[in-house]
């Protein structure tokens, strides 16, 4: 193939090449699709619903949980229905979508992340001043920035990426259309004028990096200073959650982009990616609940209000009357 234009299609790797393991792949990421779109489902019908936590914490939450909800659902659908049907193709225009949207939904989490780093250390370090620092305008504009930077950030890959002629085929070595793959199929001279903006990426990314490590060094700090036993361990409760998100977040990613080519190979690059991927989506509500008493208590009052308005409805509909919530 001389170039990208005579592409209309991509072959993506498949999980399995017998009949069984695809359905017991489809089976797995169904199960973890429903629990991601559940767990934050939950989290943003209770932030949202709940007057309590109409905080900026929980504000950035919700939006973590959006991001979460659009990044698996770029990767993971389209995976399942070639595991389904047996096939392995996804569109030149498909491929390109997925590509922008991974990006996107991933790079604005991330920024996201950087913010929610701000919020935990005026928090715990400034909190006469919390209120000022995050009003709700400023909390507004701050997620904005993050979705927005995210919108031009893949915005910028996705159209640099798909201008290079192609040479090398159309096989993606991954169960998605990434970006690193993609190169490989690039012409070798066209290959460097990607290695500039992969270069520029690393360095924002480092940047919001040493954000969050100094930011969290200053945390720490402060909460070693409370006098309190009490005091210190509410203090790491809160910051526990978006601690271990982050953790995983850049442990994965990092490791899926950095890791050396030796121990690089077709199995090893699909379980990474669905690590990076997949996982963290999944997860995330959950730590978030493990160590948040109130907002377990605010998913159960949703569901308890949930669960007894659908045995009204149930037991109304039974006896010939009206369901009214």
């Amino acid at each position: 193939m001389s170039n990208g234009s005579s592409i209309t299609y991509f072959l993506l790797l498949p999980f399995a090449d017998t009949r069984e393991l695809q359905l017991w792949h489809f089976w797995l990421f169904l199960g973890i699709s429903l629990a991601a779109l559940l767990g934050n489902g939950l989290i943003i019908t209770t932030t949202a619903c709940d007057q309590h936590l109409h905080t900026p914490m929980y504000f950035f939450l919700l939006n973590l949980s959006l991001l979460d909800v659009g990044c698996i659902s770029t990767t993971v659908p389209k995976s399942m229905a070639n595991s389904l049907w047996n096939t392995r193709a996804i569109s030149y225009l498909g491929c390109a979508a997925q590509v922008f949207l991974f990006i996107f939904f991933s790079s604005a989490e991330f920024y996201l992340l950087t913010v929610m780093s701000y919020d935990r250390y005026v928090a715990i370090c400034k909190p006469l001043h919390y209120g000022t620092l995050l009003s709700s305008r400023a909390c507004v504009l701050m997620a904005a920035a993050a979705w927005g930077t995210g919108f031009l950030y893949a915005l910028l890959h996705t159209a640099n990426t798909f201008s290079l002629p192609l040479c090398q085929g159309s096989a993606v070595e991954q169960f998605f259309c990434e970006i690193p793959q993609i190169l490989k199929l690039s012409c070798l001279d066209s290959y460097l004028r990607e290695v500039g903006i992969i270069g520029f990426s690393a360095f924002l990314f480092f940047v919001c990096f040493v954000f969050i490590v100094g930011s969290y060094v200053q945390l720490f700090r402060a909460v070693l200073r409370i006098p309190s036993e009490q005091g210190r361990h509410k203090a790491f409760s809160t910051c526990f959650p978006h601690l271990a998100i982050v953790s995983l977040f850049v442990s994965t990613a990092a490791f899926a982009h950095l890791k050396p080519p030796s121990i690089s190979s077709p199995s090893m690059d699909l379980v990474v990616a669905v690590l990076y991927s997949v996982v963290p989506p999944a997860v995330n509500p959950l730590i978030y609940s493990l160590r948040n008493q109130e907002l377990r208590d605010a998913v159960m009052k949703v569901v308890t209000g949930c669960i007894s308005s659908a045995v009204h409805c149930v037991l109304s509909f039974a006896k010939g009357s009206q369901c009214r919530s």
